[in-house]
């Protein structure tokens, strides 16, 4: 795991009180690894569909012959994140990604923009 923003990583933004939250997690990985990573990312996302304040998530694949991997996950709360993240069972199944996998997870919050953008 390696931070998007290198001044703000996972584990501070962990302690921000906000709802609600989006998970924005990039993936890169190997080709090889390509099916591996599919199978571990499912079984998480399942494990986190069962969590207290989950909503959805959703997983996209970069076009073309790229090996990036965008997730976004909408949780009611940071707090209810936090205890999905922080369980010990989700904890264990991250050593399971390929070797080759870097995910680079960031907390966001809706942006409203008069005119444009809802918050």
């Amino acid at each position: 795991m390696q931070p998007l923003d290198e001044n703000f990583p996972i584990q501070r933004q962990l302690d921000v009180d906000a709802a609600p939250v989006v998970l924005i997690n990039l993936f890169t990985l190997d080709p090889a690894d390509e099916p591996r990573f599919l199978e571990v990312w499912s079984r998480d996302a399942e494990f986190m569909k069962r969590q207290p304040g989950f909503i959805s998530t959703q997983l996209h694949r970069a076009l073309g012959e790229s090996m990036t991997y965008l997730n976004y996950a909408v949780w009611e709360s940071n707090e209810a994140f936090r205890a999905a993240f922080n369980h010990p069972d989700f904890r264990a199944q991250v050593a399971a990604y390929p070797a080759s996998a870097v995910a680079r997870p960031h907390l966001f919050q809706k942006v409203a923009v008069s005119g444009i953008c809802a918050a």
